[in-house]
């Protein structure tokens, strides 16, 4: 009997906190708060769009962070956040666990992008293949000289396995392969970037709006990082980037993907360094 009343207070308690849950995501859209977080190559387009978007709606507060594509979709199906910020489409096996907890991922496509290789100002290297970008990464190019540069020991620096950016420059730079076990693993643009600005020898990886001229972006197959390759497909690393809704989004999500995809969130987008869609 004792046990038998235990089990049902911890089932009462497990409901209540689902309904409590549940609650508050409601009254935080009905109260005009939004949450966005997930890729960090998204993110500057993320927060100027909001900071804009609540200059003209001051009754909306909208929060943005970080973490990578991987973290802000899983915040998505767990049901903590509204929109998740992707530099990659959403996985098989996160959608079978979306679906298993009712949720209903559905991508918007709000810019395009192209993974810009970067190396240090003073590297004299200006392009590789895509074969001496996939030998560098995965361990079969140790020196610079071996690509025409000095003789410096390559310092490989990649984003994390959590990066919708790791996720499609393993893809269409590496053909999948393992990325080599010395290689120095960073958790946002920003930081890859700051790396090779600090060393020499060091190659990494960038969303284009990420470039400056702390870091040298070199050519891939003869095809320079830009705009304009983005457009035309020349480039060879170039990705479409996500915001995703849990459904058809509606009320305050709903006007956030519709300004992101308008005249002035298209505008901020060509001003953050990437392509508009629109």
């Amino acid at each position: 009997m004792l046990k038998s009343r235990s089990l049902l207070i911890l089932l009462s308690l497990v409901i209540y906190l689902f309904v409590s849950s549940t609650d508050m995501m409601a009254r935080k859209r009905r109260s005009g708060q939004l949450t966005i977080q997930g890729s960090t190559t998204v993110l500057p387009i993320a927060q100027r769009c909001a900071e804009e978007f609540m200059r003209e709606h001051p009754e909306a507060n909208i929060s943005v962070r970080g973490g990578g594509s991987g973290v802000g979709l899983a915040a998505l199906i767990d049901g903590t956040i509204d929109i998740a910020d992707a530099s990659r489409a959403i996985k098989t096996k996160e959608l079978k666990k979306a679906r298993a907890k009712g949720v209903n991922p559905v991508g918007h496509v709000v810019a395009k992008d192209v993974i810009a290789v970067i190396l240090h100002p003073e590297n004299p290297v200006n392009g590789l293949t895509k074969s001496q970008l996939k030998a560098i990464y995965t361990g079969a190019i140790n020196r610079w000289n071996e690509v025409g540069g000095s003789s410096d020991v390559i310092v490989v620096v990649s984003r994390d396995v959590a990066s919708g950016t790791f996720e499609v420059f393993n893809k269409l730079a590496l053909d999948k392969q393992r990325v080599r076990p010395d290689a120095l693993m960073q958790a946002s643009n920003k930081a890859v970037a700051t790396t090779v600005a600090a060393a020499k020898g060091a190659i990494g990886y960038v969303g284009l709006g990420y470039l400056s001229d702390k870091v040298k972006p070199i050519a891939i197959d003869g095809v320079m990082p830009s705009v304009e390759t983005a457009q035309s497909g020349t480039y060879p690393l170039a990705r479409p980037l996500y915001m995703y809704t849990d459904g058809k989004p509606t009320g305050l999500a709903k006007k956030f993907i519709d300004f992101v995809l308008g005249p002035k969130g298209q505008r901020i987008v060509r001003e953050e360094g990437f392509v508009p869609v629109k």
